[in-house]
Formats: structure tokens, sequence, C-alpha cells
């Protein structure tokens, strides 16, 4: 394989002639042969994203040249836009402020830009991945800034739409099957009536919270540290550069980023990526309830619940012929698993570091973007797959429905709870319902109004005793 040699301030480095990286990524590629895990892809799209706008700002004030700047933003595109992702090498467990990363953009970038420019790569001339890329920068505010943006503009692009579609169609379905009374349960023994559109519609509440939720974790992330270069002083960067540059930023993404507030606490620590991280938290949690819940509803197909039907999306087993299994739920469940694993990396990730700088940041940009990804395709698949083609078991529904000893419950008001609770007692002796088991209590008309299971889904329906 042919090779080139790159220098650093630590001397030469061999590299691969088609490499685009230079000295410092390579070193980063042999220093940390850990997990294989790259950097995910938002991570990347939202690195050039900000050189980008970096190149543009430095231009602006007059401390790039024109034509540098335009090929070093014409690079920098390319890197948002996926053409370079294998040229991005560099495993998630590196040097904890990103810094290995951040390098890796800047020499890719340089060297496009003067493989644009006509250049030789690997020259740093007409174009220096320090000096011109880097320009006004640091990693230790360049890569918590990527980080925010790339977890804010994939809540937004990515998850609320698909959460949005998930709340869609079971608001659908609460709506289809509002008509369907059933047995509710509590502790997972029988009680009061429900109907199956109730149940729906309290999922549906559930992923409109967590849309609201989601919504306040892109906004968690809007401060950006960009401007606060090494320790936060913002030493190399001019005075009005993060605010043009987050402006940039801001145009290219359709998101409203601003400059933090105070550069110290930007880069020292990592409070909104843990608070964006337990909202994602809590809409995983969500999840996780209504997958069991529909898992369990669609259980059977004859010695389960089987109130609900789900779509048979692959054969179940490879032993039982016929046999079809709750595949979405299974999966939407593991993914709420897996995001609150995220969630307590992030959490110690956090405490990762001191004073200036945390440095767990490559790790914290990795879990919080996966648990995005996660969320997003998640509740997407589950709608799709799961959501939209589910049908209610009516007779099932109505048939265990009649045998409800919860349905005593109505009675209490007019007979009191101690007659009501004889009453249930007798049916669960003689395997009777409590209709049968209630005769004579009360007319006949009274008795069969009182226990009406759909005037029982409905608030207001009995009255106390006098």
């Amino acid at each position: 394989m042919r090779h080139r040699i790159e220098k650093d301030s630590l001397g030469d480095v061999r590299v691969s002639a088609t490499a685009y990286w230079g000295a410092q990524t390579q070193r980063a590629i042999e220093n940390f042969p850990i997990s294989g895990q790259r950097m995910p892809r938002r991570f990347i799209q939202a690195l050039g994203i900000v050189k980008r706008a970096c190149a543009f700002t430095n231009e602006e004030l007059g401390l790039l040249p024109v034509h540098v700047a335009e090929w070093v933003g014409a690079a920098a595109q390319e890197v948002a836009d996926g053409e370079w992702d294998a040229q991005f090498p560099v495993d998630v467990f590196q040097t904890g402020s990103g810094t290995s990363t951040n390098m890796n953009a800047n020499e890719v970038i340089a060297n496009r830009a003067i493989e644009l420019m006509g250049g030789v790569i690997g020259s740093r001339d007409p174009v220096h991945p320090n000096d011109h890329v880097n320009m006004s920068q640091s990693s230790n505010d360049v890569i918590p800034t990527v980080l925010h943006v790339a977890a804010a503009v994939a809540i937004h692009e990515d998850l609320l739409p698909a959460l949005r579609y998930l709340r869609g169609s079971l608001a659908a379905k609460a709506e289809a099957f509002d008509d369907v009374v059933k047995t509710g349960r509590t502790h997972l023994m029988d009680a009061t009536p429900v109907r199956l559109g109730q149940e729906f519609a309290g999922w549906a509440r559930q992923v409109e919270l967590g849309i609201a939720r989601a919504a306040r974790a892109r906004d968690a992330l809007l401060e950006l540290a960009l401007g606060g270069t090494a320790t936060g002083t913002g030493l190399n960067c001019p005075l009005a550069f993060p605010r043009k540059a987050i402006a940039r930023i801001s145009v290219d993404t359709g998101l409203p980023f601003v400059e933090a507030a105070d550069h110290f606490e930007a880069q020292g620590a990592v409070d909104a990526v843990v608070e964006a991280s337990g909202l994602l938290r809590t809409v995983a949690v969500s999840l996780v309830k209504i997958a069991n819940d529909v898992r369990l509803l669609a259980s059977g197909p004859r010695a389960g619940l089987a109130e609900l039907q789900l779509p048979a999306t692959q054969p179940g087993s490879s032993i039982m012929p016929g046999k079809v299994n709750p595949v979405m739920c299974e999966m939407l469940a593991m993914v709420g698993w897996q995001v609150i694993g995220n969630d307590t990396v992030v959490t110690l990730g956090a405490q990762g570091g001191s004073l200036e700088l945390n440095t767990a940041l490559p790790l914290l940009a990795d879990n919080l973007l996966r648990s995005v990804a996660l969320l997003a395709n998640g509740s997407r698949t589950f709608a799709a797959r799961a959501i939209d083609g589910i049908q209610a078991d009516r007779e099932r529904c109505a048939a265990t429905l009649e045998r409800n000893l919860a349905l005593a419950t109505a009675l209490a008001p007019t007979l009191g709870y101690d007659k009501a609770a004889e009453i249930a007692k007798a049916a669960a002796r003689t395997g009777g319902t409590v209709r049968e088991a209630a005769a004579g209590a009360l007319p006949q008309a009274e008795l069969d109004a009182l226990l009406d299971p759909a005037v029982m889904t409905r608030p207001g329906s009995t009255t106390p005793v006098a």
C-alpha cells in the first residue's frame, strides 16, 4: 500500500496515500483501536455545518482569505452531506475532549479543499488544518457545540416526526375502538369496565406528552459553547465570531441556536446534555409501557387475553408451525431499555471532567445521538408495523366482560359496599355472573341499567347511597 509522510508537532507519521486525514487522525487510529465504533452520522454532519459556518465567519471578519474560505466551506459542506464519512475512522473511545475527531475534521476538510484548489494532499498548502480550518476555534468549544447541534437537529428532524406519527396512529385507533367495551384490569386482575378506545387514548396521550418532552430536550441544547476556545476565555477568538458563526449555524439548520450565556458553564459542564438525555429517558419509559400493554392485550391467540390482534409480520418460531409473536412490541421494549442504559452512561459521563472541561464528550455524543436514533426508528416502525394494522377482537372483549365480577362495583352506591361484595362473592362461588347473583336485589330494569358496562365507562354513571 502506498503511503505519504505527514507531520505534526510530534514528528513524521505514515498515512495511506488515499486518505484525506492527516497525522493527528492517524495517531488516533493507532492509539485507540478500542471498539471499531465511529462517531454517528449526525455528529459528522454537524461537524461539517459548524466548520463551514466558522470558515465563512472568519472570511467575513477579514481573517481568512476569500478564496481559502470558499474552498474550505465547500469541503465542509461535502462533509456535512456525508460524502466523506469513510474518512472519519476515529473510535468513539478516544481523547475525552474529542480533539482527535475535531482534528480528523480539520485534516479532511483541509486536504479536500487543497484538492479542490488543485494542490497536493498532505502539503498543508494553501490550506492548513489548524491555521485555517480551526481558526478562531478549539476542540474544547467545537466538540460540545457539535454535540448540541447534532442532537438538537436529530431530535427536530428525526424523533419529533416519528413520535407525531406514532401519536396519530394511536389516536386513530382510539377513535376506531371507542365503542369496544371490555374488562379493565388493575394489578393484572379484573377491574371495572373500560373502552378499548380509552386505553389507546391513554397511550396516545403518553406519546403526546413525550413529544413535548422531546421538544424540551431539543430546546435545552440551543445554547452553544462556540467562542470559548480552550478554557472558556475566548483566547484567539474575535468577540464577534461566536455570534456571527452561530447565526450561520441557525440558518443552515433552521433552529434558533444562541451563544452560551457563560462559556465556563458551557465547556466545564454538560448539564444541558444530561437534561436532554433525561427527557428522552422518560419518553423511552413511556414507550416500554405502551409496548408491554399492547403485547399483553394481544397475548394468545387462545390461552391469553387475546383482545387485540397484531399484524403478522414474520413467523414466530423455528419449531412451532403457525406461531406468530409480538415482535414489534419486543423491539420497542428493547429500544426503551437501551435508551435508559444510554442515559445512565450520559449521567456518569457528565461527571467525567473537572474544572474547565468535561472529558467524556465523544461518549456523551454517541449515547445521546444513539438514543435519539433508536427512539425515532423504534417509534416509527412500531406505528407502521404494529399499530396501523392492529385489530380489536370484539367478540373476545364482549365474552369476558359479562363474567367480570368487578361489575358489582356499580351496585355499591345503591346497595352499599358490603351488599355488593356479597353479590360478587356469590357469583365467584357459583361460577355465575354478577347479574345472576344480584337477581331480586333490585327491580330488573334498575339492575340492568346499573350493570350496563358501557355506562360504567363514563363519568357520573352512578349515584351515591341515599
